[in-house]
Formats: C-alpha cells, structure tokens, sequence
C-alpha cells in the first residue's frame, strides 16, 4: 500500500523551495507571538489556551493542511503529469494511500511540533495545555490531510475550497452557529484534547467518543472517494 517511488516525488514537490516557504511561514508566525505573548503577559495557562486553540489550531493547523492535502496531487492533476504516474505499474488505491501519507507527515512536521513548541514557550505546558493541543494537531492533521487530498482530486480549485471550509465554514460559522460546530475537524480534535488535558481549559462541543469516530469516518471515506476518483481519471485517460 506505500510506495517508496511515489512518496518521493511527492515529497519533493510538496517541500519545493516555494511551498516550504509558504508551509514554514505560519509555525514561525505561532512561535513569534508565543515568545512576545510570554514576554508581555508571563505564563498564562488561559493565555496558552487562547493561543494554540485560537491561533495554531483553528488557522495554522487547516492551512498547512490544504496546502499540504493539495499538493500532494492537485498540480499533477492541473498540468496532466498524473497521468505518467497512472502509466506505471502501481495501483492507484497504493498512489493515494501513499500521498495521503506523506501529507499527513508534512502536515503534522509543521503544525503539531511548533504547536508542542509554542505551548512551552507560553506556559510550559501548564495543566498539559502544550501536549494536549499537540495531540489535537495531531490527529486533525489526518483528517484535514484526507479530506483536502480529496478535494485535490475532484476540483481544480481545492486550494480554494480548502480555505472556504477551513477559515470560513470552521473558523466563521463554527463561532457564530453551534451547530455548525460539530461537523468541524477542529472540534472533534479538540474533544481528543479535552480528555489529554483534563481540565477546564481545554474544551470541545462533541463527545470524545463522537469526535474520535467521526475523524476516523471522515478520514477512511476520503480516502476511499479519492481513490475512486483516481480510478475514474485512469479510465478517461485509457479512453
């Protein structure tokens, strides 16, 4: 299912001079405001909290997603190269699990680790708020990875409905509509770091069980639906 071919072609364009400066941008941003929110306000737990939940994971952790979720597939697909790849011998459920995989590594490289770093810089990991907002990034960069891969496969303009979901649909209504709040990747990771947390900071409006089944549906479909879509540009290009 993991082809060492495949994932390097995809890590090598995914981590292109350009796009590493586009993914590097925003972790060097968090750890820039942690150090000044430390230095001006001290250790904060509730300060730590505002930060990483309002900053790393509700805008860093989806952006990098997208980028990453996109890239992995949606420039093969726009200049047509996608179809040399379909030509070799791999099968094509192997092509999308192994992207899927290198973009949940990216994905998690820039958001969970400054995410740890910038939780030490602003408390140092008081009441498990750096872990527990770590482990949150984490396990969203699955679901964005495969949810984003998807629409890399579907839409030539995924970059853009990526960003829809993520700033206006999660970010947006997910703050102004409850409900819009659980069909949210952010809030079904966050209800996995409620329960790392522990305590009152950390809070989520799911279930833990209800968020940790729904990242795993969300992430299993996507994956599926986008190796379907593969198999189906595969025959149009044989056609």
């Amino acid at each position: 299912m993991y082809d060492p071919t495949v994932a390097r072609l995809t890590y090598r364009g995914l981590l292109g001079r350009r796009r590493a400066l586009i993914l590097g941008a925003l972790p060097v941003l968090l750890i820039v405001i942690s150090v000044a929110v430390r230095g001006f306000t001290g250790a904060d737990d509730q300060v730590a909290s505002d930060v990483l939940g309002g900053f790393a994971l509700a805008t860093m952790v989806p952006i990098i997603g997208v980028i990453a979720g996109t890239g992995a597939i949606g420039p093969e697909i726009d200049d047509g190269s996608v179809v040399y790849l379909l030509a070799k011998p791999v099968k094509r459920p192997t092509i999308i699990f192994t992207k899927l995989i290198v973009a949940i590594a990216v994905t998690m490289a820039f958001s969970a680790i400054p995410t740890f770093l910038a939780g030490m810089i602003l408390n140092g990991n008081g009441q498990q708020i750096a872990v527990a907002y770590t482990v949150a990034a984490l396990v969203a960069s699955i679901a964005y990875a495969a949810l984003f891969l998807l629409l890399g496969t579907i839409t030539r303009h995924a970059v853009v409905f990526g960003l829809v979901y993520a700033l206006v649909w999660e970010a947006l209504f997910g703050s102004l509509v409850s409900g819009a709040r659980t069909l949210s990747v952010q809030q079904w990771s966050l209800a996995v770091a409620q329960k790392v947390s522990g305590g009152d900071l950390v809070t989520s409006d799911v279930g833990l069980t209800t968020g940790a089944v729904l990242l795993v549906v969300v992430t299993v479909a996507a994956t599926w639906f986008a190796g379907q879509k593969l198999r189906t540009l595969t025959l149009a290009g044989e056609e």
